[in-house]
């Protein structure tokens, strides 16, 4: 016991959701062999559709109805209205509990593989192209923090149904809401005693350029459609972003930031992302340190049991994203990741399609398999035991974030899918549920950091943390539906891609924009003090929207 309350809360918390996977997936390895379900749906109705499901009362319906039509087959890798129709349908508190633990263990593994991986892939790049902290803070800033809305934004448009186009589009402009009045509103409570003064030119300029791409994706969501020149135009509004952000930083002579990365560190927070400092230790460390809590033979046997049981979130991934930081450095880590990554990304690649053959895929596989053990010869030729490749340093780098973005893809395509068969189960609106529930869980990283980094930062702190309040929301909307909207509108090139309709977008994009307005109008009145005013005010136009939201949605 002395063992276990000697554990850190994210250790605690690390085994908890490892504990919940395990079961989950016996619970479904079981089940899979005692109910086998169909590989094809024996009827294909509306393709967008699954509505007609609760027109039946009893579960034997619902599982028929579901093996039966195209409609109700999963859009990721998992048929949950099978699991909980089919398989728990005589236990629906079952299939309740079940499908909310792996919501959990989704976020937590889109939020972990962001902070642990993709932002440290990011950092190391920024490192190696020289970047200033400038630009850094308004590229790879937003990209690790935003990676999550970035990649549900691009799965939802890219999905055949209307449920996910729903979800990722309520998802991204949740989340802007979010982070741009709630998390601006918190702040500007907290440290109101602090009496601290924002940079009026970084902030008008910020929320101008977030005023004018929220009312040119309303322009957007109002004409219907959108062609590929105008959503290359739509994305290129960020890159011109970047442009005024450097160019006031080098007209103004702005100092980069008092906030160094040591500084930082005292505050508790890695300069990209945020799920928890312990995860930046490697496992194989904490297998030592719970070791050698006790002497006992009983101790170092429950240390072993932790760390066996820790493993199965981490080694799919360790065993994949190639690591070459001085803190995780392994080379037989190293050697594997890089030997079975290009038949990892070849799998991800060939499910997510149809139209492959049998013998398409073997020869991709059997291609893979030899670049990949090419690789793994390659890095155990030429890396040392003890401390990370020091050349090529770009190519490790490149793969790390390669395979990142892989694994958050694939998370972020099973969050959706989930969201979407949760929808239909509660006969609850998919776009609510992004709106809400998926929104919140990817800001929750930027509620810690923020708010911490304003509390504990200073003035420079706070200027941060506003910073990132309507930087990463105008990241997650240009980039993350930008690139959805340009990638669906060069599928249907030279046609125009019809955005489809969802009358409760007006409502989110009206909201925020006031939101929006409020701040710039208050601030500059207030010389520029953060106070409590404009944060009660930014509260109360948000829970308006939501008790307005929720209101319309149960029917009132």
């Amino acid at each position: 016991m002395a063992g276990f309350t000697s554990m850190s809360q994210s250790q605690k918390l690390s085994l908890l959701l490892n504990t919940s996977f395990l079961f989950l997936l016996s619970f479904y390895l079981y089940t899979n062999s005692k109910f086998p379900s169909q590989s094809k749906p024996l009827v294909s109705v509306n393709p967008n559709s699954c509505s007609a499901l609760h027109e039946y009362t009893d579960y034997d319906s619902k599982c028929s109805y579901i093996k039966s039509h195209g409609s109700c087959q999963p859009k990721g890798y998992m048929n949950y209205l099978y699991i909980f129709y089919c398989i728990c349908g005589q236990f629906p508190l079952l299939g309740h509990i079940i499908l909310l633990l792996w919501l959990l263990l989704l976020f937590y593994l889109l939020g972990n593989t962001s902070a642990k991986y993709f932002c440290n892939s990011l950092e190391s790049l920024s490192r190696v192209l020289n970047l200033s902290p400038t630009l850094a803070g308004v590229t790879l800033l937003p990209l690790g923090n935003g990676a999550g809305d970035v990649f549900i934004g691009i799965i939802s448009f890219t999905a055949s149904s209307s449920g996910s186009s729903q979800v990722g589009l309520n998802s991204v402009l949740g989340s802007a809401f979010f982070v741009s009045s709630v998390i601006l509103g918190v702040i500007s409570i907290l440290i109101t005693p602090l009496q601290i003064t924002l940079d009026k030119t970084s902030f008008i300029r910020d929320g101008l350029f977030f005023l004018f791409s929220l009312s040119m994706l309303l322009l957007i969501i109002i004409i219907g459609k959108i062609n590929l020149w105008g959503a290359i135009g739509f994305v290129s509004i960020y890159f011109f972003y970047v442009c005024a952000v450097s160019a006031t930083h080098l007209l103004c002579g702005k100092s980069e930031s008092t906030v160094d990365d040591e500084e930082v560190g005292k505050m508790g927070l890695p300069l990209l992302g945020y799920v928890d400092d312990d995860t930046r230790r490697p496992i194989l460390q904490e297998k030592e340190v719970l070791g050698d809590t006790d002497p006992g033979q009983g101790m170092k046997f429950l240390g072993m049991v932790l760390y066996v049981m820790e493993l199965p979130l981490y080694l799919p991934r360790r065993l994949t994203i190639p690591v070459v930081s001085e803190e995780e450095w392994s080379k037989p880590f190293a050697v594997i990741s890089v030997t079975l990554a290009p038949t990892f990304v070849a799998m991800v690649c060939s499910s997510q399609t149809q139209k492959l053959g049998y013998q398409t895929k073997l020869m991709m596989y059997i291609v893979t398999s030899i670049i990949g053990v090419s690789l793994g010869n390659t890095a155990f030729v030429t890396t040392d035991k003890h401390s990370p490749p020091k050349r090529c340093l770009f190519i490790w780098l490149g793969g790390g974030f390669l395979m990142s973005v892989t694994w958050t893809f694939i998370t972020a395509k099973e969050l959706v899918s989930l969201l979407v068969s949760i929808g239909y189960i509660l006969e609850i609106s998919p776009s609510l549920l992004g709106l809400t529930v998926l929104a919140w869980g990817n800001s929750s990283n930027d509620l810690i950091t923020n708010v911490s980094m304003a509390v504990n930062g200073g003035p420079d702190g706070a200027q941060i943390a506003i910073s990132g309040c309507y930087a990463a929301p105008m990241f997650n909307t240009l980039m993350g539906l930008g690139l959805s909207l340009l990638f669906s509108s060069h599928a249907k090139y030279p046609s125009s891609y019809v955005i489809p309709r969802d009358p409760s977008v007006y409502g989110v994009l009206v909201f925020l924009i006031c939101g929006l307005l409020w701040a710039l109008a208050i601030l500059p009145k207030r010389k520029m003090r953060l106070d409590r005013f404009l944060g009660y005010g930014l509260l109360v136009i948000y829970f308006s929207f939501l008790l307005l939201r929720l209101g319309m949605a149960i029917g009132f």
